[in-house]
């Protein structure tokens, strides 16, 4: 049985993960972290000094601010961590890499077994399509926070990857007036209604288009990604690990 402790237990994410941990026959919640209390049959905490139990592993699905309070409490008392969280910058990035040398840290920006196929796939495909332009449409649901999508930047750092590093992605082509640049990454992101998640990378020739494209039609995907990921990262005293890792 792994002790695990939600940390943003009250989000979305949050109670999606909770409801199937409490139907896994291998998890047992033992805590949850947010900024506020509810009714819950485990209990919540408001102050990392309050936790009084000893997880096994710690689920993060919040925002970077609140991942890196619940990442201090880790290290202070050596619980490995997933991270499902999203938005952070290239410097939180590398702090959390420097942390895993002293705790386990499981990071991905999407906790689907097929986008990690996916991006799997991108690596393969974008040498043989170079000289094309590539466009990455990202759509979520008008809460999401971040832009683009974690999955979304980390598609086209897989792209640039294996291409060599030759390529940028660009943002924002709002206040540029001129022609494509021909090692852009475009990265357009759409908000709207409760869409939880679709991803679309698309190569385009001259006189043809190749895609890809994946939805996620549940929540409970990622959660049951993150579960998985306790699991694997149960016991294991320090590094970096993602999905690659866990497949």
């Amino acid at each position: 049985m792994i002790k695990i402790l939600i940390n943003g237990c009250n989000g979305k994410m949050g109670q999606v993960v909770s409801e199937l941990a409490k139907k896994d026959e291998d998890i047992e919640i033992v805590g949850g972290f947010d900024i506020s209390k509810r009714d819950e049959d485990y209990p919540i905490f408001t102050n990392t000094e309050e936790i009084n139990v000893k997880p096994d592993v710690i689920i993060d699905f919040s925002i970077p601010q609140a991942t890196f309070n619940i990442l201090n409490f880790a290290l202070k008392t050596n619980i490995p961590i997933v991270i499902a969280t999203t938005g952070f910058t290239d410097e939180e990035n590398q702090k959390i890499e420097e942390m895993s040398q002293k705790i386990a840290i499981f990071k991905s920006a999407n906790m689907s077994f097929d986008v990690t196929m996916m991006k799997n796939l991108l690596k393969q495909i974008a040498p043989k399509l170079e000289g094309t332009d590539i466009e990455i449409t990202e759509v979520h649901h008008n809460r999401k926070i971040d832009s683009p999508s974690g999955t979304a930047q980390m598609f086209a750092d897989s792209i640039n990857e294996a291409l060599d590093n030759k390529y940028h992605c660009e943002y924002n082509r709002h206040d540029k007036h001129k022609k494509r640049d021909k090692y852009e990454i475009g990265m357009n992101s759409i908000r709207g209604g409760n869409i939880v998640g679709e991803h679309v990378v698309q190569f385009f020739g001259e006189f043809e288009t190749f895609e890809i494209r994946h939805i996620s039609y549940s929540r409970n995907v990622f959660a049951e990604g993150a579960l998985k990921a306790a699991k694997f990262i149960n016991r294991k005293i320090n590094g970096f690990y993602n999905m690659d890792d866990m497949i």
